[in-house]
């Protein structure tokens, strides 16, 4: 299959139709480079608040429940646009109101109109102290027509545990919002590092830009990126593909399936069988004290 990665400007919308024919030229656009799998990034779905005007788009609570209350609009959006051009879509996370508080959810959406939710699972501290946002559901590995898909959210692509839960995927999708160069690289290091111990794909999205109308978002720094084990068959460095910082573009690359199964079943190492060790024992470590 061949995955793109967005690197998504956010833009202020004046009518639901600029939303929807935004959203189509980039869908068009990938598709007609052949691509099978798009990947939108996180709180991407963020510009939708702007349809409220810029006063209920800067306001932190406000904006939470605007987008929220559009989402189900921007998924059939999303299930008309996957059919007609027969691609599978993450559709830019953004917050999904709950019976307690928001989470972030994003969206896999396939060509025959079934939705796979994933909600991020640990807050960074500005979702979690000063928004409010909350974690959703468990973990999912998707089983599509491409291959299994799991999503890790931003943060969530930091930490190895949430990546072991989705050893089985093959490819694992990181949606992405960062207003640092330094955040930019934890989430690609940790999008590299998922690849290497758990020898799938993983295929990173950023919003780039400035969003001065958010106070959640601001100005933010990314680029896309796609990422395999640097193993048989795969760059030596990892990097499938990687995008310049901040060009507002879809990022590209061919990914065999074939490849990560055989790099799993006989790569030059294997790290993702041998995770507890060749013994098939966990490796806790030992308190000693050299005092």
């Amino acid at each position: 299959m061949k995955i793109a990665s967005a690197a998504y400007p956010l833009d202020v919308l004046t009518s639901w139709a600029q939303f929807e024919d935004k959203i189509e030229a980039w869908v068009a656009d990938a598709a007609g480079a052949g691509a099978d799998l798009l990947v939108f990034p996180e709180y991407g779905a963020m510009e939708l608040a702007t349809l409220d005007g810029l006063q209920v788009a800067g306001d932190l609570e406000a904006s939470l429940f605007s987008v929220s209350d559009r989402l189900p609009d921007a998924d059939a959006l999303h299930v008309k646009l996957a059919a007609s051009y027969g691609v599978h879509i993450i559709a830019a996370s953004g917050p999904a109101a709950t019976e307690t508080r928001p989470v972030n959810r994003a969206r896999l959406i396939t060509p025959t109109g079934q939705i796979g939710v994933q909600d991020k699972q640990i807050m960074t501290r500005f979702e979690g102290e000063v928004w409010d946002v909350v974690p959703g559901n468990n973990l999912q590995v998707f089983d599509t027509a491409l291959g299994k898909i799991g999503i890790l959210i931003c943060y969530d692509s930091e930490f190895p545990l949430l990546g072991r839960a989705l050893t089985e995927c093959d490819v694992i999708a990181v949606p992405s919002v960062t207003e640092t160069l330094a955040g930019y690289w934890r989430v690609r290091i940790g999008s590299m590092a998922r690849a290497l111990e758990n020898q799938c794909v993983t295929a990173m999205s950023s919003v780039v830009g400035d969003a001065a109308w958010s106070e959640a978002l601001g100005t933010s720094f990314g680029a896309g990126g796609i990422y395999g084990p640097p193993d048989n068959g795969f760059p030596p460095t990892g990097v499938l593909a990687a995008g310049a910082l901040n060009d507002p573009v879809w990022t590209y690359a061919d990914v065999d399936l074939d490849q990560i199964a055989n790099v799993r079943a006989d790569g030059i190492v294997l790290n993702r069988r041998h995770w507890t060790g060749q013994d098939g024992r966990d490796h806790p470590a030992t308190n000693v004290s050299l005092r």
